[in-house]
């Protein structure tokens, strides 16, 4: 087996347990309501959506105007990746438009590289044309790189974002505990629709 094969299919294995373990719940009832499940789902979601809007409004100079002026906003707050020299990402999210939420969606994907443990991040899609945001709600399936280039926001050397030089269709924020992340890729993150 080619080394770049088995880096995959090890990828892949680590992408389906954390999907797997991610529909877990604490209380381990296989009867339990599926509607009441989803509400709960859905309110776990967006309460960690209005916390991470929260902090990165607090913490990023210049990313409350960026976010106003998108189209809609796609916000997976907690995307955790584990693996070790092979990884895998997996989060929940949902899109506001206009501060309604129009639907909740999967975010999965392999990461290579030194992985030590479990790590987790938010992540922030901002839609800035309608064009790309129609297009985001039409696909059943959408791939970074593939089907739409995102541009991760950078902080100028004020220390804020210039919401005038962030032109591109897709800005994306990358948040940890410690701040803005810089020099990472989001290439290949795959995002579904979740039905719940």
């Amino acid at each position: 087996m080619k080394k770049r094969d088995f880096l995959a299919g090890g990828s892949l294995a680590v992408a389906g347990w954390l999907a797997a373990t991610a529909g877990c719940t604490t209380t381990g009832s296989a009867t339990a309501d599926p509607a009441i499940e989803h509400a709960a789902a859905r309110r776990e979601i967006e309460a960690g959506v209005d916390e991470v809007l929260a902090r990165l409004y607090r913490t990023i100079p210049g990313s409350r105007e960026l976010v106003a002026k998108a189209r809609g906003v796609l916000v997976f707050p907690d995307v955790t990746g584990v693996g070790f020299v092979v990884g895998a990402e997996y989060g929940r999210g949902a899109l506001r438009v206009e501060g309604n939420t129009l639907g909740y969606f999967t975010t999965m994907g392999g990461s290579f590289g030194a992985q030590f443990g479990a790590q987790s991040r938010a992540v922030v899609y901002a839609f800035m044309t309608r064009t790309s945001l129609d297009r985001f709600k039409r696909s059943s399936g959408w791939n970074v790189g593939a089907d739409a280039t995102v541009a991760l926001v950078k902080m100028g050397a004020n220390g804020k974002i210039d919401t005038t030089t962030a032109i591109n269709p897709i800005e994306a924020f990358v948040l940890t505990n410690a701040g803005l992340m810089a020099g990472v890729s989001l290439e290949g993150s795959k995002v579904s629709r979740l039905d719940i």
